[in-house]
């Protein structure tokens, strides 16, 4: 396989991964399936990210993120 094939599908596995993600944290039934609104909402969280409170929401969105992981008998 070619490299370029390798790290084509690395980066679709990576793709699939956080869209998983998206359908896990309940986004796309909350929006129903609403992509603008989602990609809105993903636009609203990495401002945050950029803003002078970016250091407090990435602290909490991490601890958020790991407890609920943690609690997930699926990603154990």
């Amino acid at each position: 396989m070619r490299s370029w094939q390798v790290e084509r599908r690395k980066r679709t596995r990576h793709l699939i991964e956080l869209g998983g993600l998206v359908v896990k944290a309940g986004v796309v039934d909350l929006t129903g399936d609403d992509r603008a609104m989602i990609y809105g909402a993903l636009l609203w969280m990495a401002d945050k990210l950029q803003s002078d409170q970016g250091e407090q929401a990435r602290s909490l969105w991490a601890a958020k993120g790991k407890q609920a992981l943690e609690a997930d008998p699926a990603t154990h």
